[in-house]
């Protein structure tokens, strides 16, 4: 009797487990048709892909902290977690070990996490250093830092830090500290900035950037040789405004604006530093400042800008003179003017950011910081190499 009744109880189990199956399906696929699977989320809306995510796996954003492989915490040793707050990015070459190193010396004890772009591709000649192994390489062959900074540094991968310092290697960093620039610039204010240039031993491109001695922060300058009428009512650059692009410093807000402001194939960054202060969260003139207090020397040497000398007609090397460079440069930069354009004839709403006084029904000229909606004949071009 016993094994009769097992068959049975066996039987009338398999049949309810048949019966139920299609049911249990049923109501899984109904299930998963209101959660939105995986098979159908390339026809919801692009900007709301992650929200099928449940809500406590889903994380935004990174770091660029090293990891270490292996944890190791013994019963009574607490498992030590640094966090750097500012971040310093620069593009390098061997050639010019000695000044990165002390660069390098010089912000590592003042909480910064530090990253090295090698533009020629040697980073074996590093190790021999004792920070190298602090620090993150990236390298790629003939490539600027503007390059490095849109692939490497996007502001979601960035935004623990809250200072950026975007430099050049050919900086000197004697009479510069970290921590005291970093103090200055939260009590003045300033969103992008630079230190200041030491007037008798750097390579002065733009009178703005030179050093003034009495003040800890200046935003503007007074002299009609900075290619303008420079006056205490300039609103722009060069007059004020703006910072020289070897050696910005960005908040972190602010280079969520600068990273989405730099083209993709941007190449030498010529002209950019100048449309910066766009990304100023405020009044650029008030936002953007040069730190004179802590200041530095640009030694002005030619690395992926292009060779110091060329051949002349006799076929001897000579110094290739800056106009030269600066004609070159120029045309280069035109040839971001039609994309901008393009832009802001798609988006006709586009406001400038940044008010200044002006009558009704009037715009500014180029370059102004008046706002205004968009009309064709305001060309804004950014001064970009492509």
């Amino acid at each position: 009797m016993k094994p009769q009744l097992y068959l049975v109880v066996l039987c009338a189990i398999t049949l309810f487990i048949i019966y139920r199956m299609p049911n249990s399906q049923y109501q899984e696929a109904e299930l998963e048709a209101r959660l939105h699977p995986f098979d159908t989320i390339k026809d919801a809306d692009p900007v709301n892909k992650i929200g099928y995510l449940p809500h406590g796996i889903m994380q935004s954003n990174s770091d660029m902290e090293l990891k270490p492989l292996w944890v190791t915490k013994g019963p009574n040793l607490e498992e030590t977690v640094q966090c750097h707050q500012n971040l310093l990015a620069i593009s390098v070459g061997i050639k010019q070990k000695k000044t990165v190193d002390s660069i390098i010396r010089k912000f590592l004890p003042d909480n910064f996490t530090a990253i090295l772009f090698h533009y020629d591709g040697d980073v074996n000649g590093w190790h021999n250093l004792p920070w190298s192994k602090r620090v993150v390489h990236i390298a790629a062959l003939n490539q600027t830092k503007w390059w490095f900074a849109k692939r490497f540094l996007h502001p979601d991968v960035v935004s623990i830090y809250d200072y950026i310092f975007l430099w050049d290697e050919d900086l000197g960093v004697d009479n510069f500290h970290p921590a005291r620039y970093i103090e200055i610039v939260k009590s003045e204010g300033l969103e992008i900035s630079q230190p200041a240039l030491d007037p008798y031993l750097s390579e002065i491109h733009h009178r703005i950037t030179v050093r003034r001695k009495k003040g800890k922060v200046h935003r503007r300058v007074y002299d009609n040789r900075a290619g303008g009428d420079c006056s205490s009512t300039s609103d722009k650059p060069p007059c004020a405004g703006w910072v020289e692009g070897m050696a910005p410093v960005f908040s972190r807000s602010a280079w969520r604006c600068a990273w989405n402001l730099i083209q993709n194939d941007l190449i030498h960054g010529w002209g950019i530093d100048m449309k910066l202060g766009y990304c100023a969260q405020g009044d650029r003139t008030k936002k953007v400042g040069v730190v004179d207090d802590e200041y530095i020397v640009h030694q002005g040497i030619q690395t992926l800008g292009g060779p110091s000398t060329e051949m002349n007609e006799k076929g001897i090397r000579q110094p290739v003179v800056r106009s030269k460079r600066m004609l070159r440069k120029g045309v280069i930069q035109n040839r971001g003017r039609p994309r901008t354009s393009d832009a802001r004839i798609e988006q006709r709403t586009w406001m400038l950011p940044l008010p200044a006084p002006c009558a009704a029904g009037c715009y500014s000229n180029p370059g102004s910081l008046s706002t205004g909606p968009f009309v064709p004949e305001l060309q804004l071009s950014l001064h970009c190499a492509f």
